[in-house]
Order: structure tokens, then C-alpha cells, then sequence
């Protein structure tokens, strides 16, 4: 199943939350397509979530603080959304079925 450009961006930013990583690490990580994962890359660059460094011979991606506050806010809208999800589907199965009134109970209220 393809992935939504914000589930993308959320999975790039989940994965940089922990340490900074080679595009080759994200990519494995993500389980996405290295054009797709520049693109993505790129594009949270310019908002300033994620910055390059440089160490040696390698080029590394981190996430900054804003980045790291959007990556929270997120996850925190997926954690509500599932709890909604859940709260619904729990008053859907615990609701009380409707009473019915036997024939005998019928024939003690005449």
C-alpha cells in the first residue's frame, strides 16, 4: 500500500528522532524509494525540520526542535485519533441490546 506524503514525512521524522542517519539508513529504514526520500528530505529542509551535517566523508540528516515539536504534535493527533477510534467502536459493541417484553410479562401488565 503506497504511503500519503505526510505519512512519509511523519516516518522520515520518526526515524531522525532517534539519531541523526545516511540517507541509505532512512531509506532502509522507511522502507522508501531514495528519489521519493530526497524529495521528502528536501522539502523538510526548506521548513526547517530537518538540517544536513557533514562528518567526514559522510553527509548525515538530523531533525531539529521544530521539527522534533512537529514530529510530537503528530504522533499526539494519531494517539487521540486512535483513542476516538477506540471509545467508538467500545459504545458500538458494549451498547445495551433493547429490552423486549415476553409474552408473559404482555399478559401481567393487562
Amino acid at each position: 500500500m503506497r504511503k500519503s506524503k505526510l505519512e512519509n514525512y511523519e516516518a522520515i521524522l520518526a526515524t531522525l528522532a532517534k539519531r541523526p542517519l545516511t540517507a541509505d539508513s532512512i531509506a532502509y529504514k522507511t522502507n522508501m524509494d531514495c528519489n521519493i526520500l530526497y524529495q521528502r528530505l528536501e522539502s523538510l529542509m526548506r521548513n526547517g525540520l530537518v538540517v544536513e551535517k557533514f562528518t567526514g566523508k559522510k553527509k548525515l540528516y538530523a531533525i531539529t526542535e521544530r521539527g522534533l515539536s512537529v514530529f510530537r504534535t503528530l504522533s499526539f493527533q494519531r494517539y487521540l485519533e486512535k483513542i476516538a477510534k477506540t471509545i467508538r467502536t467500545a459504545n458500538t459493541v458494549g451498547t445495551a441490546p433493547t429490552p423486549t417484553i415476553s409474552r408473559n410479562e404482555e399478559k401481567a401488565k393487562r
